[in-house]
């Protein structure tokens, strides 16, 4: 439930003299590759997009028992959720470095909006479920 308002809120809002700017993931995702920010653009839109919409949608699937899938593939699913679960506070943290850079310095006022508290949520609760997981589940028979 969280996922749509990390994507379309407002995650920054920039102040610089006297114009004011924000901007959600996807808007700064389009500027990026706008402005040819390609590699930068791509890392943005693999970290905050692909990988937690890839996450929770194998979480979803490992939550419930599965005629689709076997044992074997679960397994693989859950090693993979556990692998891409590492990158999902990247994105955060280029925002907080962000504020940070700018708040050294006197010309810009860079603040964070409510997008960035709910993609937060959306990190930590996917963590969460991660290691709430019972890997074991998988090989029990349902």
């Amino acid at each position: 439930m969280l996922y749509p308002l990390a994507i379309g809120l407002p995650i920054l809002r920039i102040e610089q003299l006297g114009h004011v700017h924000a901007s959600n993931i996807w808007q700064g995702i389009v500027e990026l590759f706008a402005e040819g920010e390609l590699l930068v653009g791509l890392v943005v839109l693999v970290c905050s997009l692909v990988i937690p919409a890839l996450k929770l949608l194998a979480m979803l699937v490992l939550a419930f028992p599965s005629t689709v899938l076997g044992p074997e593939h679960r397994a693989l699913t859950y090693r993979l959720v556990e692998w891409i679960g590492r990158w999902g506070m990247v994105d955060v943290l280029l925002v907080a470095v962000l504020v940070a850079l700018v708040k050294l310095g006197s010309w810009a006022e860079v603040q964070p909006g409510p997008g960035l508290m709910a993609f937060t949520a959306v990190v930590v609760l996917s963590l969460l479920s991660t290691a709430a997981f019972d890997p074991h589940a998988i090989w029990e028979e349902s």
